[in-house]
């Protein structure tokens, strides 16, 4: 299975946030030099496209998938529809993804740059937004969430000192907060909206969710209650809808089949969907790839989980009828309703008061 552990991540990050790693005295230069490389870009990217004075910029982990990408271009044409008065651009937070995506894995080459490329563009001479409104488009408010605030505050703190002081204390910040930020109105909202979606599979079928989740030492905030949360809620219409993770303890796809055989839901059709911005490496590989550690029976990990076995693979071998067939290839951006509750936060961030980056935005529950 291709799961990347935070852990890694973290470690990267602190080396290659910048989508660059440097390892000797030597690489101390091309660090430098691939900075200004990527700066520079940006710069360009923004100064020839900037049509008006406020900008939103949309923070994704990333992905390494077409179908990612296309999910991706098609929510910043939708905020440039829905948001006619400001620029949009994209971003990417995860230095993986952002290295990947450059070195070609899966599809054709692509250049994205990390959050803090985009904010120095934003107040370059020649551009200087007067409003700035980051958007996550993270699901929960977890580990991903805390390093888009953290990008804000650097900014704002001029954390590099390259930015005029004079336009950082004039200049307008908002956030725009994850699709399950509340833990009531975001996580009923979200739940009527993928019932609508779902009522007619779910009514003779088993609907499982498989979301990304945070391992216990990176659930900032104790986000991967919202998983929780939402199963709750979307079991309110039915009782044949499920919501498990790759990465949340105690909420694996075993623990979702013991909560379905709980239930007295012993056979039937699995349907499995990607709750998690696109459908990219976890949905294709640890939610429909065909992957399978089966021999006679599967051995159970000290968390509780079948390692190396697809989810599809998984309700297979159980007795449930789960196949190619059964797997909904679409992430939650791809559908319009969901993406509008993303847009809907959008909305109130612009609409609200800008944002006290000293605090930031954090769930209350």
């Amino acid at each position: 299975m291709k799961k990347i552990k935070y852990l890694m991540i973290a470690i990267m990050a602190i080396c290659g946030a910048m989508n660059f790693t440097a390892c000797s005295d030597d690489d101390d230069d091309a660090k430098e030099n691939n900075y200004i490389i990527y700066q520079n870009a940006v710069n360009k990217t923004v100064k020839s496209q900037k049509k008006n004075s406020k900008v939103i910029l949309l923070v994704a982990f990333g992905s390494t998938w077409q179908q990612a990408y296309d999910a991706f271009d098609a929510t910043v044409d939708a905020y440039k529809a829905a948001f006619p008065g400001y620029d949009v651009f994209l971003s990417f937070s995860s230095a993986i993804c952002i290295n990947r995506a450059a070195a070609g894995e899966n599809v054709k080459s692509r250049n994205f740059y990390a959050p803090p490329f985009w904010l120095n563009a934003f107040a370059q001479d020649g551009v200087k937004y007067s409003e700035i409104v980051v958007q996550s488009l993270q699901v929960i408010p977890g580990e991903e969430y805390t390093r888009v605030i953290n990008y804000i505050k650097d900014f704002a703190n001029n954390a590099n000192g390259d930015i005029d002081d004079k336009y950082l204390a004039n200049v307008t910040l908002k956030l725009g907060v994850p699709l399950l930020q509340d833990a009531e109105s975001d996580v009923n909202e979200v739940a009527s909206q993928l019932h609508t979606l779902f009522a007619s599979i779910a009514k003779d079928g088993i609907v499982t969710f498989m979301g990304h989740g945070n391992p216990d030492s990176y659930d900032t905030y104790k986000a991967n209650v919202r998983y929780t949360q939402l199963e709750k809620a979307l079991q309110q219409y039915s009782k044949n809808y499920y919501v498990g993770t790759v990465d949340m303890m105690h909420n694996f796809k075993t623990h979702v089949l013991q909560r379905m055989q709980a239930n007295g839901i012993m056979s039937g059709t699995v349907y499995c969907v990607p709750l998690m911005s696109i459908d990219g490496d976890h949905g294709h590989n640890d939610m429909a790839g065909d992957d399978d550690a089966w021999d006679n029976g599967f051995k159970l990990n000290k968390e509780g989980e079948v390692e190396d076995t697809s989810w599809k693979m998984f309700f297979s071998h159980m007795g449930y009828s789960c196949d190619n067939s059964t797997m909904v290839e679409k992430g939650l951006l791809e559908w319009p309703s969901i993406r509008q509750v993303w847009m809907n936060h959008t909305k109130d961030a612009i609409n609200g008061e800008p944002l006290d980056y000293y605090h930031s935005k954090n769930p209350e529950e």
